[in-house]
């Protein structure tokens, strides 16, 4: 099981999330050049360890344990699937 980031990350990629995940799961960082260009951040599922530490730091609550993601926002699932397939 992995966490998936959601839609209130849209346009603000807090990156509070980046700094306190042990296993460096979550991008673009802000020193990655497809920082400005991408509209949120990305868990990727196959690093992520789901530890949860990510969720208690977003200021947006954009990040939930998969199986609790809301339903309207299923299609997070695989956008953030295809980010690090598509890198």
């Amino acid at each position: 099981m992995t966490h998936i980031i959601g839609e209130t990350c849209i346009g603000t990629k807090d990156s509070s999330c980046v700094d306190v995940c042990p296993v460096d799961c979550i991008h673009p960082t802000k020193e990655e050049a497809e920082f400005e260009g991408s509209d949120m951040l990305y868990i990727d599922p196959e690093t992520c360890i789901d530890c949860g530490l990510c969720v208690d730091e977003c200021p947006v609550q954009a990040i939930f344990p998969e199986e609790d993601l809301p339903d309207d926002w299923q299609k997070y699932i695989q956008m953030n699937v295809d980010w690090y397939q598509n890198q």
